[in-house]
């Protein structure tokens, strides 16, 4: 039962740390400071426990999460093109979720 519950909560912080990485990824290609600033001291908060560091992982899926509905976004656009966008979007967030998998948390 108590396995159960470690793999619960290692779940939730990795999704936690996803959405701090959705946000620092935004936060480098649109908004800076805006939202670098703040989610980079959250992330070196959460970081200070080593619970909530064994997740993350999410930090990388949170990133590949914000390039694939650009992706999507440029799809179909004259001069624009989907692929680097999709590519590097599912290398980071198939490697951060295989990455948490495989640390077991």
């Amino acid at each position: 039962m108590e396995a159960r519950l470690n793999h619960l909560v290692g779940c939730a912080w990795f999704w936690v740390w996803a959405l701090v990485g959705f946000g620092l990824a935004l936060g480098a290609v649109s908004l800076g400071g805006l939202l670098l600033l703040p989610l980079g001291l959250v992330a070196l908060w959460m970081s200070s426990s080593e619970t909530v560091r064994r997740s993350a992982f999410g930090l990388l899926t949170g990133a590949g999460g914000l390039c694939l509905p650009v992706a999507s976004l440029q799809q179909g656009g004259d001069n624009l093109n989907a692929r680097p966008w999709l590519g590097i979007g599912l290398l980071l967030a198939l490697t951060g979720l295989a990455g948490h998998a495989c640390r077991g948390a």
